[in-house]
């Protein structure tokens, strides 16, 4: 499969083809959902709690995105690899935010940075686009607001979702994440921008796709969002694989002969 490069993702959009993203934090994972073709993988700081176990997004830093995203994107050499600019790249002043943005592409051979933002944030991704850095938007639910939004809550207002989204296109974003917002404004909008919008709990009505990986794979660390569909049950069957070491292991049944070296 030819490399997923900028254009080529904006322009799947044009030609009326959905786009399929997936998060990704290792090289392992990153080179097998490569070879699967998926088109994007974010590198999100969702890392935090999927891979961490912390209670929210807010405490990951610049180094841990840095750390992951150079692993993903050595594994996915034909995705487009985008990375999450980590709480709070927006309000750190326009020269650190492009510093942070540079560092994360330079170190990580990534393509891009996501950033969760509103309308009031669209100098940011203007100055970002403006230093050649290609931006992600990300509007509706912003994680990183969690507690200012008083927790994981579906964005009704349309209204100021709109301005959000059209503010990060005039500003130069590529595309657009739309999360937990009903259905309708996400399909809506999608009509009204040329960019490509990426929906997360937003409607079969947005131009692409993302979930966590995790979760599409059925390896839950809790309750599993409404917005999800599990592929696979891969958790009950690791936790069955273990076991089942483990009783080999403790009855002296691993390992055999076919194991073992003369």
């Amino acid at each position: 499969m030819p490399a997923m490069n900028i254009p080529n993702f904006v322009d799947k959009k044009k030609r009326g083809e959905k786009i399929t993203m997936l998060t990704a934090y290792d090289y392992t994972m990153a080179s097998l959902l490569d070879k699967a073709g998926v088109d994007g993988l974010l590198v999100g700081d969702s890392l935090g709690m999927v891979v961490q176990g912390k209670e929210n997004t807010l405490p990951v830093t610049l180094e841990e995105m840095i750390y992951h995203a150079e692993m993903v994107a050595r594994g996915a050499p034909s995705s487009l690899v985008v990375v999450d600019l980590p709480f709070p790249a927006q309000y750190v002043g326009l020269e650190k935010t492009i510093e942070n943005a540079a560092k994360v592409l330079k170190k990580t051979s990534a393509q891009a940075v996501k950033i969760e933002v509103g309308a009031d944030d669209a100098r940011v991704v203007k100055a970002l686009s403006a230093a050649g850095i290609p931006v992600m938007a990300h509007c509706g639910l912003r994680p990183q607001a969690v507690h200012q939004m008083g927790g994981y809550k579906v964005h009704r207002d349309q209204k100021q979702l709109q301005a959000d989204v059209q503010a990060m296109e005039k500003a130069g974003a590529f595309a657009v994440v739309l999360e937990c917002v009903p259905a309708t404004a996400a399909s809506e909008i999608s009509t009204q921008i040329a960019i490509p919008t990426i929906g997360i709990g937003a409607g079969a009505g947005c131009d692409g796709q993302i979930l966590v990986i995790y979760d599409l794979l059925g390896i839950p660390d809790g309750n599993v969002p409404k917005h999800v569909k599990a592929y696979a049950a891969l958790g009950e069957q690791i936790v069955a694989a273990v076991k089942d070491y483990c009783t080999d292991v403790r009855n002296g049944d691993f390992p055999t002969d076919d194991q073992t070296f003369a």
